[in-house]
């Protein structure tokens, strides 16, 4: 009898295979982090040109960790409604999951 497909990990950990994931799933929501990157990384290409990936990854960590929280409060804002966003289309999503089961 053959066994589930297995694969060990780096540190040894039996890692199992994911199934597929369902490509008309909702997205899920950006954190108030993502928005803010998604805004400035241009930004810092344009100011740092030539720079690796990682180098923008860490430049826009450290601008991150410097906004106090009224200059987070609109990623913060957008974050939130996005999570809403996610959190109605997952109900609906499921529902018409559950809806192509039951028939």
């Amino acid at each position: 009898m053959p066994k589930a497909q297995t694969k060990r990990g780096a540190a040894g950990k039996v890692e199992k295979k994911r199934g597929k994931k369902d490509p008309n799933a909702p997205k899920r929501g950006l954190s108030a982090y993502m928005f803010f990157a998604n805004e400035q990384r241009e930004n810092v290409r344009e100011e740092n040109p030539g720079i690796s990936f990682g180098q923008v990854g860490k430049i826009l960590g450290e601008r991150w960790k410097a906004l106090n929280d009224k200059q987070r409060g609109p990623y913060e804002a957008k974050a939130a409604a996005d999570k809403k966003r996610y959190e109605d289309e997952k109900q609906a999503y499921n529902a018409e999951q559950e809806e192509d089961e039951s028939s």
